[in-house]
């Protein structure tokens, strides 16, 4: 049964192209979407048999699963976050020669004990600023503890030095139950920027949440509005099962303010829940600012339509959005004028979850998020290696 919200609550934008592939649990139709140049592969044994692009493996980890990405000059970083099963060995970390280095030392991204705001913890999301410097969302929780004082934060760090440029602990806008999920980071408002994260919630409390990155003031938005709420009609379908979002027997990762991504002005954010098929926006001049209520803010957001079963979104320098597309295997790309291209489909893209858009390519996490433990029955499906993959893209 659907979720219904009162007509005014969100302002309706219609596109004159339907995104056909998300709209259906069918195999993706071909005609409905255009697509990279496919590769003529006959050989059944192929672990890439079946697949439509361009697509290169670029890492093949064997442990542990990587969630956030962000290439900077052609190297690569990779986030390693432990709310779902602690590990060893680095949580930030370049991957480097086929190996994992520690990032931007084994003291800050490797460490398991001192003061939980003097190193990372669990940190989950990625992304670059417009100067090239790194930023990662900490969300502080490692499996079956609480998120400690200082665990939850936004770190900035320079790619080049490895000088750490800002840590702003997370107090205000914290939950007990929150799931810091990933971040964007806007340098045109505020006088250091403006760090936007999606807090999905461990808890059924996901919001969006606003950081001045100069004075460290934060606070949460929207909570509890449509547009950051899982829908509860959500159906996909994962590993050839269908499945129905239930909050009380979780089947399948689900939630709600999770993909999150700016225009390549950076005047609008653009955000999805995970269970939902709907994308949002809001003006970043409006979300930026401490004086416009949450209640103000929900009035302007626009509801853009279809986005598909996307968990991770990224923009690319011509402002076109490519979202992961767990039920197809598939990475997409949205255009401006709303209509979507397949960028990539292949057998190994098994639950695609952290996603990063440069002028040359398009890189993907594959995270098998799909087949945690807590999915099946406490087994885990999982099957390493844990793959990145890139695809190439060019200008309009």
């Amino acid at each position: 049964m659907s979720v219904f919200f009162p007509n005014n609550a969100i302002s309706k934008r219609k596109h004159s192209v339907w995104f056909k592939a998300a709209a259906c649990f069918i195999p993706l139709c071909l005609t409905s979407v255009s697509h990279a140049a496919s590769p003529t592969i006959t050989n059944n044994h192929d672990p890439a048999f079946g697949q439509q692009g361009k697509v290169e493996i670029i890492a093949s980890i064997p442990s542990p699963c990587p969630s956030g990405i962000a290439v900077v000059n052609n190297r690569l970083f990779l986030t390693f976050p432990k709310h779902d099963g602690d590990h060893t060995g680095p949580v930030l970390a370049e991957w480097k020669n086929d190996r994992l280095i520690p990032f931007p030392s084994a003291a800050f991204s490797a460490a398991t004990d001192g003061a939980p705001d003097q190193h990372l913890v669990s940190p989950h999301g990625m992304t670059t600023d417009s100067k090239g410097n790194i930023w990662v969302i900490d969300d502080g929780k490692i499996k079956n503890h609480p998120i400690p004082p200082g665990g939850a934060k936004v770190v900035g760090i320079n790619p080049a030095t490895g000088t750490i440029i800002a840590s702003v602990v997370l107090k205000d806008a914290l939950l007990p139950g929150s799931h810091m999920n990933d971040l964007r980071i806007d340098l045109t408002h505020g006088e250091k920027g403006t760090a936007f994260i999606a807090d999905s919630s461990f808890d059924g409390h996901p919001a969006l949440v606003v950081v001045d990155l100069a004075t460290g003031r934060q606070r949460r938005v929207l909570e509890g509005t449509v547009s950051v709420l899982p829908d509860k009609g959500y159906q996909t379908v994962l590993d050839g099962r269908v499945l129905h979002y239930d909050p009380k027997n979780p089947s399948f990762p689900a939630g709600g303010a999770d993909g999150i991504t700016l225009s390549a002005s950076s005047d609008t954010l653009f955000y999805a829940p995970l269970a939902s098929r709907r994308l949002y926006t809001l003006p970043t001049g409006k979300l930026a600012d401490f004086s416009v209520t949450s209640a103000e803010l929900a009035s302007l957001v626009v509801d853009e339509g279809e986005k598909g079963a996307a968990d991770g979104l990224a923009t690319d320098p011509w402002n076109r959005i490519y979202t992961t597309a767990a039920d197809h295997d598939a990475i997409f790309r949205r255009n401006p004028d709303g209509s979507f291209d397949l960028i990539a489909s292949d057998p190994r893209f098994v639950w695609p979850d952290g996603i990063f858009a440069d002028h040359d390519f398009v890189y993907v996490v594959l995270g098998q998020w799909s087949r945690l433990p807590r999915f099946h029955d406490n087994h885990d499906l999982r099957k390493p290696p844990f793959l990145v993959a890139r695809m190439p893209i060019s200008a309009p």
